[in-house]
């Protein structure tokens, strides 16, 4: 067992994880259980004797404390699966070593070019080994890059007891990419006060924000009737919902908005001429903004309905996760330690927001709060993804600061 950063991380994400949100199980997908088993091996060969792998998908592994004073229990924690939105099987993980400057075509699928104008942080790895696809797969850095740095971290921890630190909990989630990953997660179990996800992306970073987020599905009952027979009866319900679609701000689109802008984004349609289906995603930074939103695409919809007067809908808000500064704004503490392992891993730390969300945003609001610190991949979802080997093993010096932050301030 090789135990470099970028050794486990290629061995990683050669293993389809790839979650379905179309599945009722949990895990969603039997195989991301291929990489958990794979993970429980690995951390009882570290030394970690409570490594499991339970039925819902989770592993769980322990640290023990090696100090006699209390130390707040930490956890770090990292998703396995890899998101729905494009191919995760057959990764065939290349590494541009010693990276010159340019933009990267790669070489299974020559289309597939990573263009420096595309990715302005690839203007921070000259000389630095930079690990792609072939572009014919997502690469899986999100988020088994942050797998990979915790468990070398645990290495380090394991292997060196001239580290002080407190008692460390490792959590691998299945299915965070498809907004479950922590479902079933046993926080009693775990047993950890706070929390930190390795899923960010540029190094330095940690994140204490998220957005707010809700799914929103519309359903419409058309009037369906012969064509031949149907004028001024016929009220069909494809048409209708491609017109709420057609009316739907072009200012509120992910498309349209960056930094703290939320929006209103269409995810799915489906439908005969008698009965649709919307679904849409509704982001804001806070929850004033969300319920405007969904306001505002509640009378779209009533404006259009009025058209159809023999038609009906139903409009069902269901709640996703919240913005989960509202709890780490409550113990400073979390994000001061974080900082100052940034800053002694030898960057300098910068605090921003996420537009979207991870496992910490949940995990926040069940009693662990958890911001999120880079793993250090970019371009996530995509055959474009990449990750540098430097910035894994800033990320593994990171969690191995942060161990060390937690017991000298204890």
């Amino acid at each position: 067992m090789t135990d470099t950063v970028t050794d486990r991380f290629l061995r990683y994400v050669v293993i389809d994880t790839q979650s379905d949100p179309t599945s009722s199980t949990q895990p969603s997908t039997d195989k991301q259980k291929n990489l958990g088993r794979m993970l429980v091996e690995e951390l009882l060969a570290i030394g970690l004797s409570d490594a499991h792998l339970d039925e819902h998908g989770y592993v769980y592994a322990t640290i023990p404390s090696n100090v006699d004073k209390p130390v707040p229990v930490i956890c770090f924690c990292s998703h396995m699966d890899t998101a729905p939105d494009f191919t995760g099987t057959n990764v065939k993980p290349q590494i541009v070593r010693s990276y010159s400057g340019g933009d990267i075509r790669l070489s299974g699928d020559p289309q597939q070019i990573i263009r420096v104008g595309d990715n302005p942080a690839l203007n921070d790895q000259i000389g630095n080994d930079i690990i792609t696809t072939d572009g014919t797969t997502l690469l899986g850095a999100d988020d088994k890059a942050g797998i990979a740095e915790i468990m070398t971290a645990a290495q380090i921890l394991v292997d060196n007891p001239d580290i002080k630190h407190g008692t460390i909990k490792i959590l691998f989630t299945p299915d965070e990419e498809i907004g479950r990953g922590v479902d079933k997660v046993d926080l009693e179990k775990l047993g950890a006060r706070f929390a930190y996800t390795m899923d960010g992306e540029t190094a330095g970073h940690i994140e204490d924000e998220t957005f707010s987020a809700d799914g929103v599905e519309i359903t419409i009952q058309g009037v369906a009737i012969h064509p031949g027979f149907a004028k001024g009866k016929m009220e069909n319900a494809i048409k209708i919902a491609g017109e709420i679609i057609s009316r739907l701000p072009k200012n509120l689109a992910p498309e349209t908005t960056e930094g703290r802008e939320g929006f209103v984004h269409p995810t799915g349609v489906t439908g005969s001429m008698e009965k649709a289906a919307l679904n849409l995603i509704v982001r804001d930074f806070n929850d004033d903004g969300l319920a405007a939103k969904e306001a505002l695409l509640e009378r779209i919809i009533k404006e259009v309905m009025a058209d159809y007067p023999g038609s009906s809908y139903g409009f069902k808000v269901k709640p996703q996760y919240r913005n989960m500064k509202a709890i780490l704004d409550r113990h400073p503490e979390i994000i001061d330690n974080a900082v100052e392992a940034i800053r002694r891993a030898g960057m300098e730390p910068v605090r921003g927001s996420i537009r979207g969300g991870t496992d910490g945003s949940r995990l926040s609001f069940m009693s662990l709060p958890c911001p999120n610190i880079f793993a250090g991949g970019h371009a996530f979802h995509s055959p474009l993804e990449w990750v540098s080997r430097q910035d894994m093993e800033k990320a593994v010096k990171t969690i191995v600061e942060l161990a060390k932050i937690w017991e000298e301030r204890a």
